[in-house]
């Protein structure tokens, strides 16, 4: 037995060995290879709304699983236009191959790659929207004359490798005679054709082209480093004509941006200003630049100035809040991976107030434009019987859910309103801070403090609740946490006004639109109602919008519903306001013929109080914060 267990040993020893050495080749082999694509894009066709893409990808044989970029960063929500992809071929080795849809997610695909193949090619067409105003990146997006091009459209990437360990080649060729802008790196150009630099797909998603037969570039802050570029395309060449003035304040923004954060994460940073009415209008931020789209005559007419004269400034910011500085919850590996949209109080509703802040201090609007806007944003959220059951961050966590829901109850059912009601809480946050540190500090501070305080090339620097609360405290030690309970988390059911009367204003009611008010209702072609008789009308008497146990929505009207006529005179916009006053002084009800799906009835509204649009109004038992917060804080750019 002894000469057994001997002779043993020597085999039981080979074997352990050949184990060891197996296990140590296992774990010295060298690990693939992340995957290089190489993509080409046409977009020659873009008038017709067709842009065409061939990809080369890397493959092994058997199940080559291809991702379609589903939650698109910046969107917060799953709405990678997959549906708006036809031609979709994959070849190898001059044969077309087998493919499918997973049956489950809409956005993954299986190709069957044979024996030998080493490289799938792979063609696609996207179709852009026709008249689609809504969906952001996925809504109208060529005309004409011009086009913005997401890379995301047309582009599919392999299963197990993150958007930061692909790299791509891409290139693209443009109509004749059109330009382009984008911050995207090139390599070179010629012939109508644009070689960019490789990069990540994570840059290449983040870094969409603008083109056009009328574009304009603006440089802005020039001599200074980083470049900043205003990238304009228009369908006329005359909307593309820009004063003085209004370069000046876009001078300001760059200047003031700097002098808020204190730093610049960016290499160079692009503005792509579409100003055209025939594509979905939006702002969608990038790292490097952003993709901003509004009205034709934007720069030509004194309303659509001042109506959107926040959404650079808006956009802008969100290269420090939501790029830079990210939600861990939003900062996901790849285009597949669900987000958490929770933080997007702060992800969004910071850069709404920070956004308004250098619209203020950059002189975009007028320190009365500014008090006016949020006037109005005070008087939206006063009446918006939703908060009664729903808490801010809800509207935060379900944004996927709202952007794409009708429009009508909004006031009840909430919409994405950690945007603006977000704003009037750092707001109140901005003069906490100020009123602590009598003056000495500001959410200027802070800024300098989350956003790091130095230059630094694109990255992502993700944060959680308990990082704005602690850096809060280093500005100003406050019991912030339940700050934010009281007003974001638990059900709020009044409007967070504090930041306004603690910044020496109030919020009063007159019965004649303010400047901002006038403004919208002369362009959207509106009456809002909502501080009165609780409606929001079209100026042909459609009601878009009933505020839910307001006086008219307890009458029994409704969104969809029509005003035919007040007291028995057709019904305008001035017929409206004048039965308005009369009422007031009669103290007689109003009638309303209410036209429902073919259905006519009269409504008797028993309303006295006139006319109500707000105003903020100077409480001089206080220190005037709200001017020193919007007051030009910069002389040059940093």
């Amino acid at each position: 037995m002894q000469r057994l267990r001997l002779a043993a040993i020597p085999l039981l020893l080979i074997a352990l060995l050949s184990t060891a050495s197996a296990q140590k080749t296992k774990k010295s082999a060298t690990p693939p290879a992340a995957p290089v694509l190489t993509l080409s894009v046409d977009a020659t066709d873009a008038p017709r709304k067709v842009f065409h893409a061939k990809e080369e990808i890397p493959a092994t044989p058997g199940d080559l699983v291809l991702y379609y970029p589903k939650w698109i960063p910046g969107e917060h929500a799953p709405d990678g236009p997959v549906n708006d992809t036809a031609g979709i071929y994959f070849n190898a080795d001059g044969k077309t191959l087998r493919w499918y849809r997973d049956k489950l997610d809409m956005w993954t695909f299986h190709v069957e790659v044979p024996a030998g193949v080493t490289k799938v090619e792979a063609t696609l067409d996207f179709l852009s929207p026709v008249n689609q105003p809504g969906g952001f990146s996925s809504g109208s997006s060529a005309t004409a004359k011009l086009a913005v091009l997401s890379w995301n459209w047309l582009v599919l990437y392999p299963k197990g490798w993150s958007s930061d360990q692909v790299q791509v080649t891409a290139n693209l060729k443009i109509p004749q005679g059109w330009k382009y802008g984008t911050a995207l790196p090139q390599a070179s150009a010629g012939d109508g054709t644009i070689q960019f630099a490789p990069a990540s797909l994570t840059t290449l998603v983040d870094s969409p082209v603008i083109m056009g037969q009328y574009l304009k570039k603006v440089p802005l802050q020039q001599g200074k480093t980083p470049e900043h570029e205003m990238d304009i395309a228009a369908d006329d060449e005359a909307a593309l004509q820009m004063t003085d003035a209004q370069r000046a304040n876009f001078e300001s923004l760059v200047a003031e941006s700097g002098a808020l954060f204190g730093s610049r994460h960016y290499r160079d940073y692009h503005f792509l200003l579409s100003l055209s009415d025939n594509v979905a209008h939006f702002g969608l931020e990038h790292h490097e630049s952003n993709d901003s789209r509004t009205s034709e005559n934007y720069l030509t007419d004194s309303n659509e100035w001042a109506l959107d004269a926040s959404l650079l400034p808006h956009e802008f910011t969100h290269s420090w809040n939501g790029k830079y500085r990210r939600p861990a919850d939003l900062a996901t590996p790849q285009y597949e991976t669900p987000m958490q949209d929770d933080l997007l109080w702060v992800y969004e509703g910071l850069t709404e107030y920070f956004g308004s802040v250098l619209t203020g201090r950059s002189g975009l609007w007028t320190p009365e434009q500014w008090r006016d806007q949020y006037a109005n944003i005070a008087m939206t959220y006063t009446y918006r019987p939703g908060r009664n059951w729903r808490p801010l961050e809800d509207t935060a966590t379900a944004a996927q859910l709202l952007y794409f829901s009708q429009k009508a109850f909004s006031n009840y059912r909430r919409s994405v309103d950690y945007y603006d009601e977000g704003a009037l809480i750092w707001l109140e946050v901005d003069t906490i801070i100020r009123e602590k540190s009598n003056n000495a500090k500001s959410m200027d501070d802070f800024a300098h403090l989350f956003y790091d305080g130095q230059n630094t090339g694109p990255m992502v620097k993700t944060y959680t609740f308990d990082d704005v609360v602690n850096t809060l405290n280093q500005v100003v030690p406050y019991d912030w946490r339940t700050f934010f309970m009281e007003r974001v988390v638990n059900v709020a059911p009044k409007a967070p006004l504090s930041g306004i009367s603690n910044g020496g204003w109030k919020v009063v009611y007159h019965d004649q639109p303010n400047s901002m008010m006038k403004t919208l209702e002369d362009s959207e072609k509106i009456v809002d109602a909502t501080a009165s008789v609780g409606l929001l009308l079209h100026e042909d008497g459609t009601i878009s919008d009933a505020i839910e146990n307001g006086v008219a929505a307890k009458a029994g009207i409704g969104p969809g519903m029509q005003l035919v006529a007040v007291n028995g005179r057709k019904f305008t916009p001035a017929i409206f306001n004048a039965a308005l006053l009369e009422a007031r002084n009669t103290k007689q009800p109003l009638a309303f013929l209410i036209e429902n799906a073919d259905y006519y009835r009269t409504v008797q509204i028993s309303y006295f109080d006139g006319p109500r649009y707000p105003y903020l109004e100077r409480d001089n038992t206080k220190p005037d914060l709200l001017s020193d917060i919007i007051r030009a804080k910069a002389t040059a750019a940093k």
